[in-house]
């Protein structure tokens, strides 16, 4: 195959295909569309959209990053910390399960696309090490625990609000453990025991799909959705009616300056095009709308306080012959001989347009059936702005999580994985998905070891599983109807329990102190943080950059003295090497730039005054790997304020790139050639060479013997 068509068509690479790998990429694709099919639908979930838009997101986009990805295990699609990164920046923005929101998560996924084909394309892959190990440690550490934390209230059957504070959420859920639904969480429990159990005990079984079928199965059996319409008009006890007509005012008024705010929005970009943007009309319309907006959450506060007022209260209904409701009461006010039915009610989906009685569990409800649209994602400018910055970060994060996967399963198979391919491919996956009504998508870690065990040898495998949620799509979705909510949540929990590591934690802060206190920092920041994890993860990443300069800041600097084998060694380790008054031998450990140049003139000025009678000051340079401009100041200053004391900078060992710096600049002509050497030994044998029978006592004169090496 012509290496040209392979760099623009990689899955060519797979061809020629033999009848045994066409057969294992077959039974591979199928075991992972049987756990991606229900996976996904709870990743939508968990990423503020209806479930089947993570149908939408297994679809094209699990082929396309197969199709022009360097690895041939890597399962791509809906991901648990990309799903949740999706959700909390985009609920700042609009209310989830929205269209608003939808449209949103879809222009989103274009973002991240295309920031992720740039960086391929321009073969920017090294980007990613921005976000250093230990930082990705603590921010899936903590992301684990809050995607895990924000399924309980869907275990328990009770409500979670969407606050600016994940833990008061949090904190509100365990109020409401009285309230709870006990048949979901039976069914939660049950799809737990399930997975987990098969997980142990039957490994190559799959346990999600298992979980599904006999839950979904037991939903439909026992009626657990016991759901009904509710009118107002149908309310038949006057206190309960006061109440529900009270919140539905407070909906109304929500509704209301919602629509006063998007109108003063349109006004005040109509003035900032008509009039400039310091004009008298611009500040009064910036004014009016920032008071909407005041009015706006004050409106959603008193709202909220209606909501819990009306999930708290307990009803009944009477019906007709035929099931249909004629009346609503009250549970402990219902008269007597008026034929009601068996379930108590809970007032739900309160709006200013009514509300919904539910007796049961919440389940996954009707999936439209056949295939996304394809049409171009609509794009919104006013959340832009706050939309780029989100996406950087899923792109960063959505990649480095597949490019480790990869990696890994790579190391087993023995194939090579380029990372700037990897990016093309997962670009290419978000942008036809955002054409496609898909949410962002990224490398899955337990699909594709799913892949892998499976026996997958090449892509194709993917582009089988996307033909099976083809099929899911076109003929099965009326079977899902009756999944229990609360088994996707249990789903979503057992995924990322694997991604609570302590122990990558604990293993940073033993390799370095700064990696560790990087890691626990993004832990923490991500917890206090959300549900706005970005902030926790820039925090993060801007704490290991400044760890990083800190610790450039201050190198090791050695001052040397002879061991017995002729080798320099630094004093401060080994205390009673012999030095020389004539000569300073200095290392430094560190490349020379802008952040450290004022360490490296002060060290050697202190070792200069330490050696009153010193002639010459030798700095071992094999450590030093770079030379900036800031640097190259600083050496020039000190040749020449020590050639005014006397006193002969002396390099050795020095790399092409320094000396390439030292050349360009002049320096290599201010410090002469006669003073840089290739190693040690030749730089000291030319000092005493220099210094003659004035150094004939000195011990630190003696020669390293050949095969040396300096050391410590």
């Amino acid at each position: 195959m012509p290496a040209y068509l392979t760099k623009f068509l990689p899955f060519l690479r797979w061809f020629p295909m033999k009848g045994d790998t066409l057969k294992a990429d077959f039974m591979a694709g199928l075991t992972v569309a049987l756990v991606l099919i229900p996976q996904s639908m709870a990743y939508a979930q968990l990423a503020g959209l209806p479930a089947y838009y993570g149908l939408y997101a297994a679809f094209l986009p699990v082929a396309v990053a197969a199709l022009w990805g360097s690895s041939n295990q890597l399962g791509t699609g809906p991901v648990a910390v990309v799903s949740l990164l999706t959700a909390s920046s985009l609920a700042v923005l609009a209310a989830p399960g929205s269209d608003n929101f939808i449209a949103l998560a879809i222009m989103l996924a274009l973002l991240v696309g295309v920031i992720q084909l740039l960086l391929g394309v321009f073969k920017l892959g090294v980007i990613v090490n921005f976000l250093s190990h230990p930082v990705i440690v603590g921010f899936t550490n903590a992301a684990a625990i809050i995607i895990a934390l924000s399924q309980v209230s869907k275990l328990f059957g009770v409500p979670m609000g969407r606050s600016e504070h994940f833990i008061n959420d949090i904190v509100g859920v365990f109020r409401l453990i009285g309230e709870t639904h006990m048949p979901t969480l039976a069914i939660g429990l049950l799809a737990i025991a399930i997975m987990w159990g098969i997980k142990k005990y039957m490994p190559k079984l799959p346990g999600v799909l298992i979980a599904v079928v006999v839950t979904t199965l037991l939903s439909w059996g026992i009626g657990f959705e016991r759901n009904a319409e509710g009118k107002l008009e149908q309310i038949a006890d006057p206190e309960l009616m006061a109440v529900v007509q009270q919140g539905m005012a407070a909906a109304q008024r929500v509704d209301e300056l919602n629509a006063q705010v998007s109108a003063k929005m349109d006004e005040l970009k109509a003035a900032e095009k008509a009039e400039g943007e310091a004009s008298i009309g611009v500040v009064r319309a910036e004014a009016a709308l920032a008071l909407l907006r005041i009015n706006l959450h004050e409106a959603e506060t008193a709202f909220a306080k209606e909501k819990a007022a009306v999930r708290n209260l307990r009803v009944v209904r009477s019906v007709d012959a035929n099931g249909a409701t004629l009346a609503i009461y009250a549970a402990d006010h219902a008269p007597q001989g008026v034929p009601l039915d068996e379930a108590r009610y809970r007032l739900n989906k309160l709006s200013a347009k009514g509300f919904k009685l539910v007796g049961g569990g919440e389940v996954v409800g009707t999936i439209p059936e056949g295939l996304p649209s394809i049409q171009m994602p609509s794009f919104n400018l006013d959340a832009l702005g706050s939309l780029l910055s989100v996406a950087l970060v899923i792109s960063l994060v959505g990649f480095m999580e597949a490019i480790s996967i990869a990696k890994a399963v790579a190391a087993k198979t023995k194939e090579r994985i380029d990372p700037n391919q990897e990016l093309i491919g997962q670009g290419l996956a978000n942008m036809v998905g955002s054409f496609s009504q898909a949410f962002p998508v990224s490398g899955s870690f337990s699909r594709t070891a799913v892949n892998m065990n499976s026996g997958a040898r090449t892509g194709l495998s993917s582009v089988i599983t996307t033909l099976f949620v083809l099929l899911t799509l076109l003929f099965l979705t009326p079977l899902l109807y009756h999944l229990p909510q609360a088994v996707l949540a249990a789903i979503i929990i057992m995924a990322v329990v694997g991604l609570v590591n302590f122990k990558a934690v604990k293993h940073a802060w033993q390799a370095s102190r700064h990696d560790g206190t990087a890691a626990v920092a993004t832990f923490f920041a991500t917890l206090a943080f959300a549900p706005h994890l970005d902030n926790g993860i820039m925090v993060g990443a801007g704490l290991a950059l400044g760890l990083y300069l800190y610790r450039t800041m201050s190198p090791r600097v050695a001052v040397l003295g002879r061991y017995k084998d002729g080798t320099l060694r630094d004093i401060k380790v080994n205390p009673d090497l012999p030095t020389s008054k004539n000569v300073v031998a200095i290392r430094f450990d560190g490349s020379l730039y802008f952040a450290n140049v004022p360490y490296f003139e002060d060290a050697m000025l202190e070792a200069v005054s330490r050696h009153p009678d010193a002639k010459y000051v030798l700095v071992v340079g094999d450590a030093i790997n770079e030379l900036d401009a800031s640097g190259e100041e600083v050496i020039h200053h000190l040749v020449e304020r020590l050639k005014g004391a006397g006193i002969t900078l002396v390099f050795s060992g020095l790399k092409k790139q320094v000396l390439d710096v030292m050349r360009a600049t002049g320096l290599f002509e201010a410090i002469g050639q006669d003073n840089i050497f290739a190693t040690v030994n030749q730089a000291i044998t030319a000092i005493y060479e220099r210094l003659g029978e004035e150094a004939a006592d000195d011990l630190f004169c003696m020669v390293a013997p050949a095969g040396a090496t300096q050391t410590s």
